[in-house]
């Protein structure tokens, strides 16, 4: 690409486009690069981690338009990063807090068992989302929950009901359950942060998310069922939902009003490339290092006003309020961020806590808890999936409602 001439546009650190569309010659496609670090995977990552939002009939072709790259060359690169595992999973994201009740739930459970109840949550509980288990770098209130998951419980079925299950099952002693009430900032972006400096935000607050639970038609659900799915190798290309179509035996056409109406009752996330973050690629390069789950105390009551100053930094990834309760001396604002380098990710933090301090938000009370060993699936939300992981371990789904 010697002598190609582009324009970057940036916004902060919150988008990238470029103006000119490059055909890459074929003889580059012969060895297709698999890692972050080639420039024409980082500028499609860019985009595809966490720009492209909504239900696209050819999500592949916006991912180009927005990188200035043709579709083919998106087609080979992605089917090279997924393949190689520097891609973890692609596939359309729901916004899930509205089609199941979620919560992040934390674990007090002996050191023993540990491990082997992160095997279980991993490999035997499809509602468990991510998993980490945590430290912090002194003890403090909390401390002892190592184990941390997302969990999302399908609709009609109890959530403390399943957590009470998976309590005996891996044998925690307590666990504290933190729904979100709002949401101030969702995306992932690795690529894109990398670069970001401490301080650095948007001009304007963060958005606020509420977490409404939308009810869907068993037609919407024949449609989510497949569109959710994570796509294979062999899929990444021209008419990517045709099969699913077929899936969910339904003419294209209906599949596709069925998808854009749940987009536009809010249901569809994003099309999204989710990057193996924790693990490093087959060529050793790291996605990033250490992921930080950040706790604030606010006064109750300025919970919304702190959450969208927080929701303002470009680093944070997630950021939400949830009520910790006794268990973690009644934070109400989390977030998280991750980065390569751990002084580097406090030094994220800091300019977040002189932000809140210069607008004279009162914090009493704030913590890191660092993740260590960490596993990362989407949760089943399907109320249909729910029944039938019941019967097949042995419990009446009613006795779970």
């Amino acid at each position: 690409m010697q002598g190609m001439r582009q324009r970057l546009r940036t916004a902060g650190a919150r988008s990238l486009q470029f103006d000119q569309v490059i055909t890459l010659p074929q003889t580059m496609l012969d060895t297709i690069p698999a890692e972050i670090t080639d420039p024409v995977n980082a500028r499609i990552l860019a985009v595809s981690e966490d720009r492209i939002a909504g239900f696209l009939v050819d999500p592949f072709a916006e991912i180009a338009r927005l990188a200035g790259l043709d579709t083919p060359t998106v087609h080979e690169r992605l089917r090279a990063m997924l393949g190689a595992g520097t891609i973890r999973r692609i596939r359309q994201t729901l916004m899930a807090t509205n089609l199941a009740p979620g919560a992040l739930i934390a674990w007090r459970i002996s050191n023993d068992k540990l491990e082997a109840a992160f095997d279980y949550l991993w490999k035997q509980d499809p509602f468990s989302g991510h998993i980490v288990i945590r430290s912090t770098d002194s003890e403090t209130t909390g401390s002892a929950y190592r184990l941390w998951t997302t969990l999302k419980v399908p609709q009609g079925f109890s959530m403390q009901k399943h957590c009470d299950l998976l309590e005996d099952r891996i044998g925690a002693e307590a666990y504290r359950i933190m729904p979100a009430k709002r949401l101030f900032a969702l995306g992932v972006g690795h690529v894109r942060r990398r670069g970001v400096e401490p301080g650095s935000k948007t001009d304007e607050l963060g958005a606020v998310i509420n977490t409404n639970i939308v009810e869907l038609s068993a037609l919407d659900w024949r449609v989510l069922e497949p569109l959710k799915r994570e796509l294979s190798v062999d899929e990444i290309g021209d008419d990517l939902w045709a099969k699913r179509a077929a899936e969910a035996d339904l003419p294209l056409d209906e599949f596709v009003r069925v998808a854009r109406s749940l987009n536009e009752r809010g249901v569809i996330g994003r099309f999204s490339t989710f990057l193996e973050h924790v693990k490093p690629s087959a060529g050793g390069t790291r996605v990033t290092r250490y992921n930080a789950l950040f706790h604030w105390r606010v006064p109750p009551g300025r919970e919304i006003e702190a959450g969208r100053e927080i929701g303002r930094f470009h680093i944070l990834t997630h950021a939400y309020w949830r009520e910790g309760g006794d268990e973690f001396a009644h934070v109400n604002i989390m977030a998280v961020a991750h980065g390569t380098d751990k002084a580097l990710v406090l030094a994220h933090k800091a300019a977040i806590d002189e932000h809140l301090a210069a607008i004279g938000m009162p914090v009493s009370y704030t913590n890191v808890f660092w993740g260590g060993r960490s596993e990362i699936k989407p949760s089943e939300i399907s109320p249909g999936a729910y029944a039938r992981w019941c019967q097949s371990i042995g419990v009446d789904p009613e006795s779970m409602r």
